[in-house]
């Protein structure tokens, strides 16, 4: 069956949201019980509530544990006693969890590219959602480890991907100097995923490929400024290449499939009782082949992103946030043409009290010069407004009602493929999302 935007029947959104709605009453009233606390909370005896303002949001204490390398200061004393100087031990393994289960309502669609052919689930049970194994803790006086594997994500059950994997050093040489290295999302010197209390992701950074890669960062302050510079592959995190050149069978591996690295960096700092960036970043990407260029080619194109970042709280209990970002795609589609497009995305969060946090997220880009490419690169266009409210049966067990509002009006299918906003995205969902 091909789908047309007019063909849309917004009835079925409108009673599957009723549908949903009525569940709340439910969800509201689920016996809840934990006395389980995730691995940093378990590790030094105290509540979620000392680094979240409310789960995942990090407050001002949560962010200071992260610049003092995931510690407190008494950490050893939770290491085992071996009397050996250069061992430091946890006394168990530091292991946690984060689950989710939705019921979701949307108006999307999965359309086949080539051909139009639609798939469509008005209502649609996401359980389990998530299922993460997290890991960190100190190794040394200076280092330290924090790594998450996803059992299961997006009713993807047959495989473990591992995301966030680094070690960090505090300290390199004695210079004040900080390192990552290993594997982490580039967005994450702006504003991390996944701290972020919406089901709505912040998708600037998404489309524009700033989210996981390999690499390192090195990061220093200086007084009020800090300053952070890194290198990745820039090909993501979802292949390598068997090396095969000396002959059969060889061990080795790379993980990047081109000798140029990606260099991006950040200084920020408080102005006025705002948090100010300004970021960049540099690299290059395979040209976009096949159809509605859904391929990858041999050639190497320049990649560019640039912008600002702004953050800031309101009072005790508000925190608002903000993203502006240009990115310039040269050659990527056709040699000799340039593409340039910008995104963007603001947010706050308002915790109201020990059980209730809402939030609200516009989601913003314009296509401009991928517009009319024929390709997936049109589906950039975003423009959405998302309205969330989290119910906190306890401090790391939340119910979630979230609504997506998208302001942009769906296009017909004009060109070779089905490609750009066919459909709108509105959506409404409730679930649980839990870490323990």
């Amino acid at each position: 069956m091909k789908m047309q935007a007019s063909s849309i029947n917004k009835n079925h959104l409108l009673v599957s949201i009723s549908f949903l709605l009525l569940l709340v009453l439910f969800v509201l009233m689920i016996p809840t019980k934990s006395t389980a606390m995730p691995a940093f909370a378990r590790k030094y005896n105290i509540s979620c509530v000392a680094c979240h303002a409310a789960f995942p949001r990090l407050n001002e204490f949560g962010e200071q544990f992260i610049r003092d390398n995931y510690r407190l200061s008494n950490w050893k004393d939770s290491t085992v006693k071996t009397g050996d100087d250069m061992l430091a031990l946890p006394d168990s393994v530091p292991l946690a969890l984060r689950t989710q289960a939705f019921v979701q309502s949307r108006e999307a669609s999965n359309i086949d590219i080539d051909t139009g052919d639609t798939l469509t689930a008005d209502t649609d049970f996401q359980s389990p959602y998530l299922i993460k194994l997290l890991s960190g803790a100190p190794l040394s006086d200076h280092i330290s480890y924090y790594f998450y594997a996803i059992l299961a994500e997006k009713g993807d059950n047959g495989a473990i991907i591992v995301e966030d994997a680094w070690f960090s050093h505090d300290d390199i040489f004695g210079s004040d100097i900080s390192m990552m290295l290993g594997q982490f999302q580039v967005s994450d010197l702006m504003f991390p995923r996944e701290t972020r209390m919406t089901f709505q992701d912040f998708m600037v950074y998404r489309m524009a490929g700033l989210t996981y890669d390999r690499g390192t960062i090195f990061s220093y302050s200086a007084g009020e400024i800090d300053l952070s510079l890194g290198l990745v592959n820039g090909n993501g995190i979802s292949q390598n290449y068997g090396i095969n050149s000396p002959g059969y069978k060889r061990p080795d591996h790379m993980f990047d499939n081109n000798s140029s690295k990606a260099v991006f960096g950040r200084i920020g700092g408080d102005i006025a009782g705002v948090n100010l960036g300004l970021f960049g970043y540099s690299g290059t990407q395979k040209n976009a082949i096949d159809i509605a260029g859904t391929g990858s080619g041999n050639r190497d194109t320049d990649k560019i992103s640039y912008g600002i970042d702004l953050s800031g709280k309101i009072g005790y209990k508000t925190y608002w946030f903000a993203q502006f970002l240009q990115n310039d795609w040269n050659e990527f589609i056709n040699a000799n043409t340039n593409y340039s497009w910008f995104g963007s995305f603001v947010g706050v969060d308002y915790i109201h009290s020990d059980h209730w946090a809402y939030s609200f997220l516009y989601n913003y880009a314009d296509a401009n010069d991928l517009k009319n490419s024929d390709t997936i690169y049109e589906g950039i266009a975003i423009n959405s407004v998302t309205l969330s409210a989290s119910y906190y049966f306890m401090r790391n067990v939340k119910g979630v009602l979230e609504v997506n509002m998208d302001l942009l009006d769906a296009v017909d299918q004009t060109g070779t493929y089905w490609t750009g906003h066919l459909t709108g995205e509105n959506y409404a969902l409730i679930g649980l999302d839990a870490a323990f």
